[in-house]
């Protein structure tokens, strides 16, 4: 078969895609009262405006406690109408719009949302120093129905993507990754118990959108830490998914949010100015060398996930999206090889919104991401590429 342009059309289920692009799901922090704001708006059209098929808004609770902190979009009819203008604004600019919904489960703060969180077993929070409750049954019913009513809410606001995050510790992971879920009920033991929740959610998703939108799923190649999601795993959870018939694609990712973040962000590793912007005990926490160790510093490579992810292209037929280290053209064309679907970025557009234009037109080919990470300390202040020039907020385009 003939190795697919990146840049051509295709179909993410029921959804048309100008092209095989996709803008990763990375905290705005642009919703300091829960809801759209104008920043919000440019920050998504800046890489749209700049070529991407695929713009994905992060993070879309499906409940209060669900959030990872107080500031965070919770779905629901208070935050319809911004959403639904989100999406006028993003299809105005000929790309589409994904929503990237869960539940935080142990990385929600429950201090900051003034809820406990919840999670597959009890554990201590090293984000607010709080137990994580263990998830009862009334607990994942109640969850359950509010991804359907999130899905609902996403749809009447014009979405035309779900992804459903099953990675990095969220709730759905936690259920997944063995030295999290210590359970002996019917959610637990094998990993086709541990895979219920996950398999759940995405059945009661599509009863309730049918083709409305396209559904996918982020979910994790490995963890990173003993006792998380292993890449065998996660093929055998790749193999129920799409038996189960769901979902329109996985998004391969890894790392965990809560146990080891940089395995997904390979590069340098911003310990001080992560730790500056958490509370004291916290701060002073991180400093600590075990709180370093927390932060460990792997080196960047491009296409960091290919070899694991590739485990999971020759174990399924259904459509794949590679992440993680995309930022050379060379690199979207070796995915397309390799028989991937589609090419998620983040750090590169982050820095560049519009580096996918300007790779069509062939004046560049490659990003200019140094890879540093200090991106992700701006995360509840506005996320930001550092490099950029002193008052810019968005280099494309500005607040309209």
């Amino acid at each position: 078969m003939a190795i697919p342009d990146v840049f051509s059309p295709t179909d993410l289920g029921p959804v048309r895609l100008r092209n095989r692009t996709v803008k990763a799901a990375t905290f705005e922090g642009r919703t300091p009262d829960g809801l759209v704001t104008d920043e919000l708006i440019a920050y998504h059209r800046a890489p749209a405006e700049g070529g991407v098929g695929l713009t994905t808004v992060a993070y879309l609770a499906v409940a209060p406690d669900g959030r990872t902190h107080r500031e965070q979009i919770v779905v629901g009819e208070h935050s319809l109408p911004g959403l639904a203008r989100l999406a006028d604004e993003i299809h105005a600019t000929g790309a589409r719009i994904a929503g990237q919904v869960g539940h935080a489960g142990p990385v929600a703060n429950g201090r900051s949302n003034g809820v406990h969180a919840l999670t597959s077993s009890a554990m201590p929070s090293p984000l607010s120093m709080q137990m994580i409750r263990t998830a009862s049954e009334k607990d994942l019913t109640r969850v359950t129905r509010a991804y359907v009513d999130t899905a609902r809410t996403l749809v009447r606001a014009g979405f035309d993507v779900l992804e459903l995050h099953m990675a990095h510790s969220y709730l759905i992971s936690s259920f997944l990754a063995p030295g999290l879920n210590r359970r002996r009920d019917r959610w637990g033991g094998s990993l086709e118990r541990r895979a219920r929740l996950a398999r759940q959610v995405a059945r009661v998703v599509r009863e309730e959108v049918g083709d409305a939108v396209a559904v996918t799923a982020k979910v994790s190649v490995s963890d990173g830490f003993p006792g998380g999601v292993t890449t065998e795993m996660s093929v055998e959870l790749a193999r129920m998914l799409e038996a189960d018939g769901h979902l329109d694609a996985l998004q391969l990712s890894g790392g965990s949010s809560l146990m080891n973040p940089m395995y997904l962000f390979r590069g340098g590793a911003p310990v001080s100015e992560f730790a500056d912007t958490m509370p004291a005990v916290v701060r002073w926490g991180m400093k600590t060398p075990v709180g370093r160790g927390f932060m460990k510093a792997y080196p960047f490579e491009e296409a960091y996930f290919r070899a694991k992810a590739l485990q999971v292209r020759d174990a399924v037929s259904m459509p794949l999206m590679l992440l993680g280290g995309i930022n050379r053209l060379d690199t979207m064309q070796q995915a397309m090889a390799d028989g991937f679907d589609f090419v998620v970025m983040g750090r590169a557009l982050l820095r560049e919104p519009d580096l996918l234009n300007r790779i069509q037109a062939g004046v560049a080919r490659e990003g200019i991401c140094i890879h540093c990470n200090r991106c992700m300390p701006t995360i509840y202040s506005g996320t930001r590429c550092p490099e950029w020039a002193a008052g810019e907020v968005i280099p494309v385009p500005a607040v309209r």
